[in-house]
């Protein structure tokens, strides 16, 4: 049995030392990396006057803020169904535990929701001085 076991798991051990396939697509010249870096370097000290898109920042601001408040709810949703139906099924002792994860869930609540309301007020403030 025990010959068994050890010919599956070297047979397991040469698949995936055979198939184990590490693909690098990065371009390892040193001479790249400088001219990449002289290249850039020079792009700012070129005569280019282009000026910031305020339009395309603030799109993209408030596509960044509605796609991160939406995971925020779905999880804060997801958290509050599971331990609301772990504290109805539950023991007298799970329901004690449960409230005691309550407070690091609610802290965490307000924590993330304050954080998008602060973001927002910042970019209320931001717009109000652009225009």
């Amino acid at each position: 049995m025990k010959k068994k076991i050890f010919i599956i798991f070297v047979i397991i051990l040469i698949n995936i030392l055979i198939c184990n396939f590490n693909v690098v697509k990065a371009d390892s010249g040193l001479t790249s990396v400088i001219t990449g870096g002289d290249d850039f370097i020079n792009a700012g000290k070129g005569d280019n006057t282009t000026s910031i898109d305020y339009g395309k920042l603030q799109n993209t601001s408030n596509e960044i803020y509605n796609i991160l408040l939406t995971c925020a709810v779905i999880v804060a949703v997801i958290i509050s169904a599971i331990l609301g139906i772990k504290f109805m099924l539950g023991s007298m002792e799970e329901k004690a535990q449960i409230k005691e994860a309550l407070i690091p869930f609610v802290i965490g609540c307000i924590v993330a929701f304050g954080a998008f309301g602060i973001w927002k007020i910042f970019i209320t403030i931001g717009n109000n001085l652009l225009v």
